[in-house]
């Protein structure tokens, strides 16, 4: 089963199976000309849910108002995720022996992509096909690159709307760890955007990882005063 669209009221939701688990829903707000403000949209789209034969439910993360809905409806938060911006100033250059190891990604890649992407997080934050498809589909631009030298070791995945890009997704295998591969994607996504006159870049990660938070900050993202939300359902 994949993901799809629920409408309910003037309110659309997208949802589907949680890392294809047949008992926990995704649910995720669509994109829509105005904001979510009616918790019973929520109510409503859970209690179909549970007719389709889920019993819970995890959200995409989502931002302030959208949290705060569905907290409203009855979900509780699973996740704090720090939000993170890059102003393309003053960019490292990247190493050209890591260049040459980082190819676009093609469709025969996806198997290895996500093999790579369920070593590097625990279960319930790996992607999935669904995951992936969707951080493709997120943008008009997008940049798919693999990392690749004894098989494929590391990917990211980055979009652009406008002047605005988003690192939205980043793996490397922990096998392939401390030897450049993560830092080598980050600055191919940057230096990709800036090509591209952007002018800001965001990403978001776990408050609890260390690692990934370093290594942006290092390569000169700066956490903002903004933050996405987790939730799930029924509540812990």
């Amino acid at each position: 089963m994949t993901r799809r669209s629920m409408t309910v009221g003037r309110d659309r939701f997208i949802v589907g199976p949680w890392h294809e688990r047949p008992d926990i829903a995704y649910l995720s707000v669509a994109p829509s000309v105005h904001t979510l403000t009616n918790p019973n949209s929520v109510v409503r789209c859970v209690q179909s849910l549970l007719e389709s034969g889920y019993n819970g439910a995890v959200t995409a993360a989502l931002r302030g108002n959208d949290a705060h809905v569905f907290a409203s409806a009855g979900f509780d938060e699973r996740e704090r995720l720090l939000v993170l911006r890059h102003d393309l100033d003053d960019l490292v250059d990247l190493d050209p022996e890591h260049a040459t190891l980082i190819r676009r990604a093609r469709r025969r890649d996806r198997p290895a992509v996500l093999a790579v992407d369920d070593r590097a997080f625990e279960s319930f934050w790996s992607l999935g096909e669904d995951g992936l498809s969707e951080a493709l589909t997120a943008t008009a631009s997008v940049r798919f690159r693999v990392l690749e030298t004894t098989g494929v070791r590391g990917y990211a995945v980055t979009g652009r709307s406008g002047e605005i890009g988003y690192l939205q997704r980043l793996a490397v295998d922990p096998e392939a760890t401390a030897r450049g591969f993560g830092t080598a994607l980050v600055l191919d996504s940057l230096h990709w955007l800036k090509r591209r006159r952007g002018r800001n870049m965001f990403v978001n990660t776990q408050q609890s990882n260390a690692p990934a938070l370093a290594l942006y900050q290092r390569l000169g993202f700066r956490v903002i005063d903004e933050h996405l939300t987790v939730m799930q359902w029924p509540a812990r």
